[in-house]
């Protein structure tokens, strides 16, 4: 199983998250931790090769979790945010 390394605010972002979002992304980071994908995801290839958007949803709203895996050692956990925009809308 590999560990998880938290870069930057990840780690505080992550906690606080809404109680029900928190084990949901605990849940879909075990299985990527055991080598299994996650129920909701996109690959960020235009971030960068092996970079994923773990995609956690409640009523609260719509949460993400920025990470790769690609690496033997660890995951690390890039960014945690709620997701404020709906899909499509442009500024």
């Amino acid at each position: 199983m590999k560990r998880i390394e938290f870069r930057g605010t990840a780690l505080v972002d992550l906690r606080d998250f809404p109680q029900s979002i928190k084990r949901d992304a605990g849940f879909q980071l075990d299985k990527v931790q055991n080598g299994l994908p996650p129920d909701d995801f996109k690959p960020m290839k235009t971030i960068g090769a092996g970079v994923v958007e773990l995609r956690v949803r409640d009523e609260s709203g719509a949460f993400r979790v920025v990470y790769v895996a690609k690496f033997e050692s660890a995951i690390y956990l890039l960014h945690c945010f709620q997701k404020k925009t709906p899909k499509g809308r442009q500024a």
